[in-house]
């Protein structure tokens, strides 16, 4: 018996790696082109503003440093709860209702939308700032007709019920414990 069991658990180890690389590959061609390359593209980084701005250059690194911790810590729990990416053409086996999005059901998106107005703030930029609601109104666009949809069919009421409890976009003060 334990060579059935040692081949499910070399095959469970496989799966996490795939999943952690999968996980890393989508993670360096979405979010580091939307939250990188583009405002990048935008602003070339250049600081903009006298020394006025200071506060708000501060509030925007705090915002993109929270910013990366989520975003980083929301794409490991897809790996390791989820057991899939945040890629659609790899989903998740398991829904993820962890860490983070025990207080928001998009914390990936909100990482993302803190991360460029982080960057609009401290670059005192109106172009990312704009390109930040352009974003987000695609991001909201794709959860609405193409992520809340896919995710009822596959998880039925789990997901219902997740979705009724925990909001899309502004976090619960206190974690969902459903």
């Amino acid at each position: 018996m334990a060579f059935p069991r040692a081949a499910r658990d070399a095959r469970g180890r496989a799966a996490a790696r795939s999943s952690v690389l999968g996980s890393a590959v989508f993670f360096v061609t979405a979010p580091c082109v939307v939250t990188g390359l583009v405002p990048w593209l935008l602003s070339r980084w250049r600081l903009r503003g006298s020394a006025w701005w200071l506060p708000l250059r501060v509030i925007g690194v705090a915002l993109a440093l929270v910013g990366l911790v989520v975003l980083v810590r929301a794409f490991l729990r897809f790996a390791v709860e989820g057991r899939g990416t945040p890629a659609p053409v790899a989903p998740t086996e398991q829904l993820v209702i962890g860490g983070e999005y025990r207080y928001v059901r998009n914390p990936m998106y909100v990482a993302v939308e803190a991360l460029i107005l982080g960057q609009a703030l401290l670059f005192m930029s109106v172009t990312v700032l704009v390109y930040a609601v352009l974003s987000w109104a695609a991001m909201a666009a794709f959860v609405r007709w193409y992520e809340e949809p896919t995710l009822t069919a596959r998880f039925g009421d789990q997901y219902l019920r997740y979705r009724t409890a925990v909001p899309a976009w502004i976090p619960r003060l206190d974690a969902w414990r459903g």
